[in-house]
């Protein structure tokens, strides 16, 4: 006899779930949920699962390991099928990242992006707060990040560029 769960696969829960828990490659403080690069997942008819996801930019080279990671993510999950669709209007803008995913990447040290349309807020260190920052180059570890100074605490830390 076939039980409930084995007839009709995961739940809708269980693989927004699955697929709202995979890291990011590139920052894994983060989930693509909370990058908010995961734009929506739709059970097909065959028991299969389709993924939209939108890249941080055009060409970005982490595209192919996120697309990897959730379809092993919505597999081990129950989902018979997965196919991950590379979706890039709307563009994705670093207004998309939520606010766990904020707080995430500040208490990794990461300075979160200002809101768009916010240019004269000051950036915030990460460490210690002060407003007292300065650029010391447009790239960092990723294409996504910069690297700036606090001038009040002396320490480096990335900021994740405005888009």
């Amino acid at each position: 006899m076939t039980g409930p769960s084995e007839a009709t696969g995961p739940s809708d829960a269980a693989l927004r779930a699955a697929a709202g828990a995979v890291p990011d490659p590139e920052l894994p403080v983060v989930t693509l949920a909370d990058l908010g690069v995961l734009r929506a997942l739709r059970r097909l008819p065959d028991g299969g699962v389709e993924v939209d996801l939108t890249p941080t930019y055009t060409g970005c080279p982490a595209v192919e390991t996120m697309a990897a990671d959730l379809r092993a993510a919505l597999l081990a999950a129950g989902a018979r099928r997965v196919a991950v669709r590379t979706v890039l209007t709307p563009p994705w803008s670093t207004d998309d990242i939520t606010p766990e995913g904020r707080r995430k990447l500040a208490a990794a040290n990461i300075a979160p992006p200002r809101p768009t349309g916010t240019v004269l807020i000051p950036l915030s260190c990460p460490n210690c707060g002060s407003e007292h920052t300065t650029l010391l180059s447009r790239f960092s570890a990723t294409a996504c990040l910069a690297l700036r100074r606090c001038a009040a605490c002396a320490e480096p830390f990335d900021h994740v560029k405005e888009r």
